[in-house]
């Protein structure tokens, strides 16, 4: 039986090499295909990283430590205690869990309305710690004016340009804050402006105001507590084995602290990440149809071609399926050699042309911008091992599905037709 199958492959072997031509043309467009597949998903994976590393890094993190019912009511009552808040960062110090975090950052967070001389905006404040923030967030990096907030500030505030502009200030004016505290009690808080930044995002810009952590808690009578332990990982693909383990190490906690993903936690940049998901699927399926139209065409045009010798071949004893079979290694023979030069040639192209990154700013004015997050106008590719196998498998899956057809017409030949057809 061994032997059988060998002699079948040797001769789908032959078959490849004897048509040259046809082989090497079908060869090129696959490889082609291939290579394009290799550093579309290169450029895919990286673009979508910087994405969610520029969101991440804008709200809660890669990984959020939150009480259970605050992702859906926002309120003060619904805040990490001192307690909650030692249990997550002793889950986090835990070498299973250490080894992926990159910073984490204390915020307590509410709705308020930011009031001047000349007029009063709702804003989204965040209490925060200067030093633990310069690690976590981006906008200490977007100041145009003044500077951001340092250790032992008091009642200073770091707000957006558009903010600033609607409400007449400017590096050393004051303001009032007023929301509600911890005890269902409306509190104003006076603070002064202490820096002035522009992210490029609209709504930041207008309603984002940052005070000292320890200023929040003071005016909104909260103590130790906070709203959210935001944690940045090394990588954003670690994100489910991290939010896994913190979730079982905190299982006997869960009425106190949940943890979330950025998915979870963030459900708006979830579905642009997911449409941008979509349309790349769209582009994949086609790229794979129309290598596997080639290894049809291919295949299917041998067959037709060959009918006197698959004529001789039944003739001299082969079956139905042996011929199949024939066929069949011919089209995984293209498919192999195709594929693996493809992706040598697309791994090896993106490496050496992009490896420091895609630059495509020339087609932007300013900062580009795409559902609330500032992206990057150097894409830098990333290569990812379950890439490679996901790649590799999906040409394999195609090129074995594109060659059944033509296995099974060469079934349907008869014999006696075929040695009349080109005798």
């Amino acid at each position: 039986m061994t032997g059988r199958l060998s002699l079948l492959i040797r001769l789908g072997v032959r078959n490849v090499r004897r048509q040259r031509r046809r082989s090497f043309l079908t060869a090129l467009a696959m490889g082609l295909g291939v290579a394009v597949l290799v550093f579309s998903r290169a450029l895919g994976d990286g673009a979508h990283e910087d994405w969610i590393q520029a969101g991440v890094r804008l709200g809660t993190g890669h990984v959020a430590f939150q009480h259970p019912r605050f992702q859906a009511s926002g309120k003060l009552e619904d805040r990490l205690s001192s307690e909650a808040v030692q249990t997550a960062l002793t889950a986090l110090e835990l070498p299973e869990v250490r080894e992926y975090v990159a910073a984490a950052a204390s915020r307590v967070e509410l709705q308020a309305l930011a009031n001047s001389a000349t007029a009063a905006v709702p804003v989204a404040v965040a209490g925060i710690d200067p030093e633990a923030e310069r690690h976590f967030s981006q906008l200490g990096d977007k100041l145009i004016d003044g500077r951001y907030l340092e250790s032992g500030d008091r009642l200073h505030a770091y707000i957006g340009e558009r903010l600033a502009k609607r409400l007449d200030l400017d590096v050393g004016s004051r303001l009032v804050l007023t929301g509600q505290d911890a005890t269902g009690e409306i509190a104003g808080q006076f603070v002064r402006v202490v820096g002035i930044f522009r992210s490029g995002l609209p709504e930041a810009d207008e309603r984002v105001v940052h005070i000292p952590l320890e200023t929040a808690r003071t005016w909104l009578q909260v103590g130790d507590a906070v709203t959210t332990l935001g944690v940045l990982l090394e990588s954003g693909w670690d994100v489910p084995e991290v939010v896994g383990r913190l979730r079982v190490q905190l299982v006997d906690d869960q009425d106190a602290v949940r943890v979330l993903g950025w998915r979870e936690a963030m459900p708006e940049l979830d579905a642009a990440i997911k449409i941008d998901d979509y349309g790349d699927y769209i582009f994949h399926v086609i790229l794979f149809a129309l290598v596997a139209l080639a290894i049809v065409n291919t295949v299917l045009m041998s067959v037709m071609h060959r009918t006197r010798e698959f004529g001789v071949l039944r003739a001299l004893g082969l079956t139905k399926h042996q011929t199949a079979w024939i066929v069949f290694s011919e089209g995984l023979i293209l498919t192999a050699v195709s594929g693996l030069v493809g992706m040598v040639v697309g791994f090896a192209f993106t490496w050496i042309f992009f490896r420091n990154g895609l630059d495509y700013s020339f087609a932007f004015e300013g900062d580009f911008e795409f559902s609330g997050v500032i992206l990057d106008t150097i894409i830098i590719p990333e290569f990812r091992i379950m890439q490679v196998l996901q790649s590799l498998g999906s040409i394999f899956l195609v090129g074995v599905f594109a060659s059944l057809y033509p296995a099974y017409r060469a079934t349907r030949i008869d014999v006696a037709e075929a040695m009349k057809f080109e005798a």
